[in-house]
């Protein structure tokens, strides 16, 4: 292990815990959303957010880029907007002496942090355009693909309870999220915080905590945080049990189970968590507490559970404990 790497990964938690200390000063609460968002970051993957307008799913997300060193860029997603407002276009220059020739104008895709805002608001064509950079780590226009910076993440909104004018996401696309993210009302004491903190004279600013390059050494180092096979296993048992082939709950519930790509996420997220906490090895309350982000939006409901409004976490929670 490098020298850097030594450090790093001696100062994995202390890390984390300065970035939410920071993070704290504009952004009060939502620990769990915190952790998550982090969790998904140096796992180098991506993060859709649900919650209901006002509770600061934008600010949490703008707040996060802020205190790393990171190129970031928003697209508010409309019903107009255009796969190109995304990738970017190709403009006609003409030079001094009168010849034309086109310039490829990169669009806001060519960031390390980008955020969604409002994904489902989007059309198809114009989600389909960030599929291929979410899953790929490149943007194809006309003949010519362009890679994309590392470290590249994708961090979504969308509003659940709007319908009219929305798209919701294909299946392909929101198994390309590792987590799915719910936030929550604030406690009337963290409210009280927020309305003191908005309404008053002084501004509150974040610093930068973490360069490009400690956060590279923390993906490699999450990659590497060893894992028992009996903690392993456990993690394989919750996702088979997901399969309405393998436990009653999933038959009764589910209309499908989860799939490899979820077993991958779960051990995944599972050693970010144990590296983010400052441990040196994955635990199974690791693998518990990543299950409900990972699976949520990967397992499908049957008519029967959408119809008594089971909810996905109240299913993840079953079939935990069905679990030895």
């Amino acid at each position: 292990m490098a020298m850097n790497e030594q450090e790093v990964y001696s100062n994995a938690g202390k890390i984390y815990k300065i970035l939410r200390n920071e993070i704290g000063k504009v952004i009060v609460g939502q620990d769990d959303v915190m952790e998550q968002l982090m969790i998904s970051i140096i796992t180098g993957s991506h993060a859709l957010v649900e919650g209901f307008p006002g509770l600061g799913k934008t600010m949490i997300i703008s707040t996060i880029s802020k205190v790393m060193d990171l190129k970031f860029k928003r697209i508010q997603c409309t019903p107009d907007i255009m796969p190109s407002d995304i990738t970017g276009t190709y403009i006609v220059e003409e030079s001094a002496d009168g010849k034309k020739n086109f310039r490829f104008e990169k669009g806001p895709i060519f960031a390390n942090i980008i955020l969604a805002d409002e994904i489902n608001r989007a059309t198809p064509k114009a989600q389909s355009a960030l599929l291929e950079a979410m899953q790929e780590k490149q943007v194809t226009v006309g003949n010519t693909t362009y890679k994309l910076d590392m470290p590249f993440f994708v961090l979504a909104t969308q509003n659940p309870i709007e319908m009219e004018g929305t798209y919701p996401l294909p299946e392909a696309q929101v198994d390309r999220f590792l987590l799915k993210i719910l936030i929550d009302y604030p406690t009337p004491a963290e409210e009280e915080k927020i309305v003191d903190l908005y309404t008053g004279e002084e501004k509150h600013e974040v610093k930068k905590i973490l360069d490009r390059e400690r956060l590279l050494v923390l993906q490699g180092l999450t990659r590497k945080m060893p894992i028992a096979n009996d903690v392993k296993n456990y993690a394989l048992k919750i996702i088979t049990a997901t399969r309405p082939a393998n436990s009653s709950t999933a038959k009764k519930y589910l209309e499908y189970g989860a799939s490899p790509r979820a077993s991958i996420g779960i051990i995944l997220a599972a050693k970010a968590s144990a590296l983010v906490n400052g441990r040196n090895y994955v635990g199974k309350e690791d693998i518990k507490k990543m299950a409900y982000p990972v699976l949520r939006h990967r397992i499908i409901l049957n008519f029967e559970s959408e119809r008594k409004g089971v909810s996905a976490d109240k299913i993840i929670r079953e079939i935990i404990e069905g679990v030895k």
